[in-house]
């Protein structure tokens, strides 16, 4: 399954967490994928896509992160491609 994270910086100061990553890794648990990553112009958020089959890998690496000025969002996506193919019977019904 694939995951949006939405990460918030506090008072949009990244640099503590950039410090961290660059220290200590993302800490990412065996079978928790990171996809990619964007971030905002104003570094308030920074949304991170993950892959994984196991809902506790996010658990466990949200604790990882605990305490550090960042708070997690985790939204369930579906890809453009899996959407289509749930839509496309319901293109031709009136």
């Amino acid at each position: 399954m694939l995951f949006m994270i939405i990460e918030r910086f506090r008072d949009d100061d990244m640099i503590p967490i950039y410090r961290r990553v660059r220290d200590e890794g993302r800490m990412i648990p065996e079978g928790l994928e990171y996809v990619d990553s964007w971030v905002e112009p104003n570094f308030g958020r920074c949304f991170q896509l993950m892959r994984c089959a196991d809902l506790k890998l996010l658990q466990e690496w949200v604790l990882k992160w605990r305490g550090s000025g960042v708070s997690f969002e985790i939204v369930p996506v579906l890809t453009s491609a899996e959407t289509r193919a749930v839509v496309a019977p319901f293109l031709d019904q009136p």
